[in-house]
């Protein structure tokens, strides 16, 4: 499971630094892919592949199905950590996300999330105040 908040740079090649709690469950590779909210997602492969088979079961006679595929898969990149344990993220990645150097990587149960800085205190201050009623009505049990 992933968990925390971290925050990171972008070095001029398009590399950052995978916190070290997350390494471990990434493994030896995983997938970077865009996310929704103009973030990264990133999945272990076997998260991957199970993702995979659920989109792939989507009916592809359907046109939100197709739009939401593509998007999915065409933004996704196999990636592995250097000995340094960074990864390079693509710029057509970085792009999407907005990530120009500051960034900050948090865990969100099954995968890992990448965001710019900018982008992410944006999103925070905005759901900030409507946790509470957020919570009420997703969750029917008491945190």
């Amino acid at each position: 499971m992933f968990m925390g908040e971290y925050r990171h740079n972008v070095d001029e090649k398009g590399r950052m630094i995978v916190p070290a709690k997350f390494r471990e469950a990434l493994g030896a590779s995983f997938v970077v892919t865009r996310g929704m909210d103009r973030c990264l997602f990133v999945y272990p492969l076997d998260e991957w592949s199970r993702l995979e088979e659920q989109l792939k079961a989507l009916p592809f006679t359907k046109k939100d199905a197709r739009a939401f595929t593509r998007f999915f898969f065409s933004g996704a990149t196999e990636c592995e950590l250097d000995k340094q344990g960074r990864v390079n993220i693509a710029s057509t990645l970085r792009h999407y996300a907005e990530i120009e150097k500051e960034c900050v990587i948090i865990g969100v149960s099954n995968r890992v999330e990448v965001w710019s800085k900018s982008k992410w205190e944006e999103y925070f201050a905005e759901s900030e105040d409507s946790f509470a009623d957020i919570a009420e009505n997703l969750l029917d049990f008491d945190l």
